[in-house]
C-alpha cells in the first residue's frame, strides 16, 4: 500500500480526449479537400480512399489492445481514500499539453496530403477518433458493469488501475459530463 495523497485520472477521460481531438482534427483536415480540383488522382478518389482509411482506422483504434481495460479493470484495486481525483477538464487538458506537437503535425500532414489524395489524410485521422470514441463507450460499459469507476495514477504505474464508486468525480462512465 502506498502512503500518502497522490492523483488519479480516469481512463475514459483520457480515451475521450484523445477520440474529440482526433475527430475534429481530421473533419477540418479533409474539408479543404473537397475543394481540390488539381490534385493527380482526382476528389472522387481520394474521398473513397479516405472513407477506406476511415473505416480500416476505425476499426483498428477499436480493436487494438480490446481486452487490456477489461482484464485492468478486473485487476484494479480500490482507491485509497487520501487520492485526489482530477478533474475531467483538466485529465483533458493534460493530454493535450503532452501531445500537441504530435496533433499539429498531423494535422498539417493530413491537410498537405490533400494535394496528392483529396480528403483521404483527415479521414483517417478522423477514423482514428471515431475508433478511440467506440473504445470509450467499451470503457463505459466495463465500467457500469463492475460499478465502479476506472483511474489510472499519474506519477505511477500506468498499468495499475484504481477503482472508485461509480459517483466519484465529474465526469460518468465512459468520461462524459456528469448529468
Amino acid at each position: 500500500m502506498v502512503r500518502g495523497a497522490y492523483t488519479l485520472a480516469r481512463v475514459a477521460v483520457t480515451v475521450r480526449a484523445a477520440a474529440c481531438w482526433l475527430w475534429w482534427l481530421g473533419v477540418i483536415a479533409a474539408a479543404p479537400g473537397t475543394a481540390v480540383t488539381f490534385s493527380p488522382t482526382g476528389r472522387r478518389i481520394g474521398v473513397m480512399a479516405g472513407a477506406a482509411l476511415f473505416i480500416v482506422a476505425a476499426v483498428t483504434a477499436f480493436a487494438v489492445r480490446a481486452g487490456r481495460y477489461e482484464e485492468r479493470a478486473k485487476a484494479a484495486s480500490r482507491a485509497a481514500k487520501t487520492v485526489y481525483l482530477q478533474d475531467r477538464r483538466v485529465t483533458a487538458r493534460g493530454w493535450l499539453r503532452r501531445r500537441r506537437w504530435w496533433l499539429g503535425a498531423a494535422f498539417v500532414v493530413a491537410a498537405a496530403s490533400s494535394l496528392l489524395l483529396p480528403c483521404a489524410g483527415g479521414m483517417l485521422i478522423a477514423g482514428l477518433g471515431a475508433g478511440l470514441w467506440a473504445k470509450s463507450l467499451r470503457v463505459a460499459r466495463i465500467e457500469r458493469g463492475h460499478e465502479a469507476l476506472l483511474w489510472v495514477r499519474l506519477d505511477g504505474n500506468q498499468a495499475a488501475y484504481q477503482l472508485t464508486g461509480i459517483a466519484a468525480g465529474d465526469a460518468g462512465p465512459g468520461g462524459g459530463r456528469r448529468r
